[in-house]
Parts: structure tokens; sequence; C-alpha cells
């Protein structure tokens, strides 16, 4: 079955372009032209994969990212930003919302859809094991359903924190590098600047809180370490 596309974007040259293209890929596609019409087709349609410009009437990318990410319904959708917005602060704000890639216009093609390739597989990827839970003080991870518990009580996690604090986890004790972080959960057919990688765990410590049962240690110039005193 054909993996559906839903594009978000103003401009209708870049939805004709888009669609003509994806569509000659294989892929079926939805296409709409402002942020409260992407929400509404991405509950109806499920899409596999959303292209969502950050520059909208109303309800900007940004705005449409987050509703998102907070919607079990919607939280796993990878989401890659096309836009015009080439600062380095923009990509950072785009990553740490959750989006899968920042592909910055004009657009090339196939750029794109190895991006877009790219993104659908690791999707498709399962998680090491389907019904674990991990458990550390009061803090317990569903990989299977992406969802984190603290003292029995749900907290939002983005994507791609949920998936750094999961391979940290996994792996207490080990120092891990950034360099490795950005090649086993972005892909090294993705650039990413390190300081993605800080503005995540930042986030992560600031919803796990810091206890002396648990804790994410910085090793200066090097990465992170997972260190749980259970």
């Amino acid at each position: 079955m054909a993996k559906k596309i839903l594009i978000v974007d103003d401009e209708q040259e870049i939805l004709d372009l888009l669609t003509f293209n994806l569509r000659r890929e294989g892929y079926e596609t939805l296409a709409v032209a402002d942020g409260e019409a992407a929400l509404v087709q991405a509950h109806a349609a499920r899409p596999d994969l959303i292209i969502l410009d950050v520059m909208l009437p109303g309800k900007d990318g940004w705005e449409v990212l987050r509703c998102l990410r907070q919607d079990p319904a919607t939280r796993s959708v990878p989401v890659v930003f096309l836009t015009a917005r080439e600062s380095e602060i923009d990509e950072v704000v785009g990553l740490e919302l959750g989006a899968d890639d920042y592909i910055i216009k004009p657009i090339s093609m196939h750029k794109l859809l190895a991006r877009i390739k790219l993104a659908l597989r690791k999707a498709n990827t399962p998680v090491e094991s389907s019904t674990e839970i991990l458990t550390f003080g009061a803090v317990a991870i569903d990989a299977a359903n992406y969802s984190i518990t603290i003292a029995d009580q749900p907290v939002p996690f983005t994507k791609k924190e949920f998936e750094i604090l999961l391979y940290l986890v996994r792996r207490p004790g080990r120092v891990i590098s950034r360099e490795t972080l950005l090649n086993e959960l972005w892909g090294d057919e993705v650039v990413v600047i390190d300081r993605t990688i800080d503005v995540h765990i930042r986030k992560i410590r600031e919803k796990l809180g810091d206890t002396e049962m648990h804790h994410i240690e910085t090793i200066k110039g090097v990465g992170y370490r997972f260190i749980t005193g259970t």
C-alpha cells in the first residue's frame, strides 16, 4: 500500500511541485494551505508523514507541531519541516519541538525524497521490545506506546526526547557521545547540529527532575551518561 504524505504549505506552487513529484515516486498525497486544515487532515487521513512549512496563516508550523506531538493519535507521525527560515535557532526550535528533519528552501527534490525515505524507514523500525517497560525511581517508560509516567502521572515527551531518554536508560553507566546519539536517532543522512542534543537533554532533565536516584550526567566534551540508583 502506498504511503500517505500530508503536505502543508501556503504557496500553491510548492504544493503543486511536491504533489507532482511525490505522486511520481508512488506516494499518495494530500495538500492543505494552513495550520488548522493540517490538524484536521492529520486526524482524518492519518498520514504516514507530514511535510510542514513554518510560516503558515493562522496556526504556524511551530504550533501545528506542538499540537501533533501533544496528541497520542499523531504523536509518532514523522514531521519534516520544509521552510525558508534558515537560521540555526529556527532549526533548533523545530527539532526541539519534535520534528524529524528540517530542510531549507529552495527545494532540492533529490534531497527531500531521500530524507522522506529515511524518515519513513526510521518510523517503521520497531522498538527493541514491543512489551518493554523500563522503570527507575518513580519513572516508567513504556517503549511500545512512546509514553512516560512519573509517580503514575503521564508526562508528555516529544518523540525525540523519548528516544534519547530510552537510548540512555537502556545503557546505564555507559558514556554515549553526541555523535552516537545523532547517528543512531537521526541517521547519518540528516545534518543536525550538536547543540540540538544539548537542547533535548535540557528538556528531558526539566521533565524528569534531577534526583539522587537518577540523573543524566554530562561528560564534558564527549556526551552523556545515565546514572540510576535503582
